[in-house]
């Protein structure tokens, strides 16, 4: 069963999964899942959570819900550990760079629309102030991308807090 942090569905059994299950099944997108990413998920994990999260938001407004999932699913398609990139490196902009490696990347495996290829490139703003979001979808993944990092850090923490808790109470 495919899900989003946060959710219950099964992500198969919606409209959603025939959007991006071309993406889903590419072996560079699933090579997403040997990336640990904010603690306890996969750059995979944390790019469907965003996926999925565009997808619901911009198909309730009525926007390009399929651009949104796409990007979504695409938007951190780089291969490296970022913090060994940071220490060995001593770059420290690998939240400015990132968005242009992934676009790069995910344009060189599948065709990308003009909108999803800004969604993509956008998706750090306002920490690359020169790229503003020209799209509305552009602007959904600045704060998806957030909300799915804030989930993806403190869900895993209150259910480690809960565990504690329950097991002092016995």
């Amino acid at each position: 069963m495919l899900r989003a942090i946060g959710s219950k569905k099964d992500l198969e059994l919606l409209p959603f999964y025939d959007l991006i299950s071309d993406l889903l099944e590419h072996e560079t997108v699933q090579s997403l899942k040997q990336f640990r990413h904010h603690v306890q998920t996969t750059r995979f994990q944390h790019s469907l959570n965003v996926a999925y999260y565009n997808y619901i938001f911009c198909s309730r407004f009525g926007w390009d819900a399929r651009a949104a999932a796409r990007a979504g699913m695409l938007h951190d398609l780089f291969f490296y550990n970022r913090k060994e990139y940071v220490r060995k490196s001593g770059e420290a902009f690998h939240s400015k760079r990132h968005p242009q490696m992934a676009c790069s990347e995910a344009s060189r495996l599948f065709t990308l629309s003009t909108r999803e290829k800004d969604i993509i490139l956008k998706h750090m703003w306002p920490m690359t102030p020169t790229r503003l979001p020209r799209y509305k979808e552009s602007m959904v993944i600045v704060l998806t991308d957030k909300y799915c990092a804030m989930l993806e850090v403190v869900i895993p923490l209150f259910r480690k807090l809960f565990r504690r808790c329950s097991s002092a109470s016995k």
